[in-house]
Formats: C-alpha cells, structure tokens, sequence
C-alpha cells in the first residue's frame, strides 16, 4: 500500500464560470503582474536605498519576497487552469506546490511577528531600539522565520509522500491544498490531519497571542503620550503593519472556518483566492500608500532614472 496508483491529478478551477474564463484570466493576469511589480519594487528600493534601512524595511523586503513566493506558486497555474477549463498536475508537482505553499505561508506569519516585536521595540523602548534590533538580531528573526517556514512544512510531506491514491483522481479546486488532496486518498490520513492541525494551531494561535500583546503594550504606550501630534505620529510607524496583520489573519481564520467540503466549496475557493491573491497584491500598497519614506525612495529612485534619459 506504499505505492501510488493514480500518479496525476485534474485540477477543475472554477469550472462554473467557463463562460467568464477569458475575462477571469485578464482580471488574474494583471493582478498577478501587479502583485509582482509592487514586491519586486518594495525589494528593489529596500535593497538600494539609503532611506530604507532601518530594520523594519529589512523585514518588509523579506515578507515582499515570500508575497512573490506564494503568488508565483499559485497564480500561474492556475491561469492555465482557468483557460484549458482545468489542468493535470502530476501528484509529485501537487505535492510540491503544496510545499512551498505552506512553508511561504509559515514564513509569513513568523515574519509579520518579527516585524510586531520590531515595532513594540520602536514605540515601547525608543532608546533602546538600535541597540537591541542590532543586524545581528535582524538576521537571527529572518533566518529563522525562513527556516522554521520548510522545516515544518517537510514534515507534512513526509506523511504525504506515504500516502496511497488509489482513486478518484479529481480535485475541486484551483491549486493543490491539503484539504482537497486528503480527501483523495485511500490511505488513513488521521495521522497527517493530526500533525498538521498541530502545527498548524502552534504556528497560528502563538503568534497571534504575540502579536496581539505586543499592539496592546503598543496602544497602551501611545494613550500616555501627551501630545495629539505625538500619538498621530507614533501610531503611524506600525499602521501598515497592523493592517497588512489583519488582512493576513483575517484571510487565515477564515480558512479555518470555512468547510472544505459540499455546497461550501466555492466559499472554499473565494476564501483561498483572498490568501494566495489578493492578500500579496495588498501588502506592498498598504505600505507604499502609507509610509512616506518608501514614497520618498521610489520618487527619487524615478526622479534618477528621469535625469539619466
């Protein structure tokens, strides 16, 4: 029972809107290229500007190119999907696409926690904060984010690669997620679903309780200063990160809640659309349209190009 019989899978997409494909594709295809040129450019400038080397840019360039990472993983794909009215993906590329799925999801989240404790020590500890957020300690968070991100996404593929698919070979999505791809197996998938609910709870549920008495001590910090314009000003610095926070979150819960299975399937479909998609096309907005300082960079970094045409 070790070996697999079916060795390809049928992604359908979204099969009830074929006669919408043409206009889905083009709506995908520019928020794809969107969603690429806003981290690539968020990278680019923390990467060559003076002004955006503080360590909180640090961290944004590293959460752009985990936005680039699981786009890129999904979006693709799924245009293919969506104008051949469904894909075949053999189940080696099923499983890697699930993969790197999951360890950019992982490494997302640990990153958006390293950015909240970056910015309690920004608002909460000011004359400290060099000190402590050294780029020793930047390259400690971001290492390990990345590399807590794979390590425990192999573990569920471990377990996946032990599976035995024997049949149906359909999958009512438009990417490889666990859920879908469980319910194809004809192996016991208790021992998966365990490990990776585990995980998965350690990896949500503690970061968020992190992130949430972080922003407490934030906002706590920020009611005692006594100036209007000084509150303004410090509730400023970790806007953006707040609501990319909650947009992330909002999206991840969301996916908890909603059922994977029966006439829940394309609530299913919308709320993963929100995680792979739209979530990475608004990250690198929130912060463009809210920091001045990326604005100042990117102005400059044209007003440059201008001067050399």
């Amino acid at each position: 029972m070790n070996h697999t019989t079916i060795t390809e899978f049928l992604l359908r997409g979204f099969e009830n809107l074929q006669d919408f494909k043409v206009l889905i594709f083009f709506l995908f295809l520019v928020i794809y290229m969107v969603t690429l040129t806003g981290n690539l450019l968020i990278i680019v400038l923390v990467s060559t500007s003076h002004r955006l080397q503080s360590p909180m840019f640090f961290f944004l360039g590293h959460l752009s190119f985990s936005d680039v990472l699981i786009t890129t993983n999904v979006v693709p794909n799924m245009l293919h999907v969506i104008l051949a009215d469904g894909g075949i993906i053999s189940v080696t590329g099923c499983i890697t696409q699930f993969f790197f799925y999951g360890a950019s999801a992982t490494t997302q989240c640990l990153l958006l926690t390293a950015m909240s404790y970056d910015r309690y020590l920004a608002i909460c500890n000011p004359l400290r904060y060099i000190i402590i957020m050294d780029l020793k300690l930047r390259l400690y968070l971001v290492i390990w984010s990345w590399s807590l991100g794979f390590i425990l996404t192999v573990i569920p593929i471990f377990f996946l690669h032990r599976l035995w698919f024997c049949g149906p070979d359909v999958i009512d999505h438009f990417f490889c997620d666990l859920g879908p791809v469980l319910e194809l197996s004809c192996s016991d998938t208790s021992t998966v679903k365990f490990e990776v609910f585990t995980i998965s709870t350690l990896i949500t549920i503690v970061p968020f309780v992190f992130i949430t008495l972080t922003y407490v001590y934030i906002f706590l910090t920020i009611l005692k200063i006594s100036s209007t314009t000084g509150r303004q000003k410090a509730f400023s610095t970790c806007s953006s990160h707040l609501a990319v926070v909650c947009t992330y979150y909002g999206a991840l819960f969301a996916m908890y809640v909603v059922p994977s299975r029966g006439h829940s399937i394309n609530i299913n479909k919308v709320v993963s659309l929100m995680y792979t998609v739209v979530t990475p096309l608004f990250n690198p907005i929130i912060y463009s349209l809210r920091n001045n300082e990326i604005m100042r960079a990117l102005g400059k970094y044209l007003g440059i190009k201008k001067a050399n045409i």
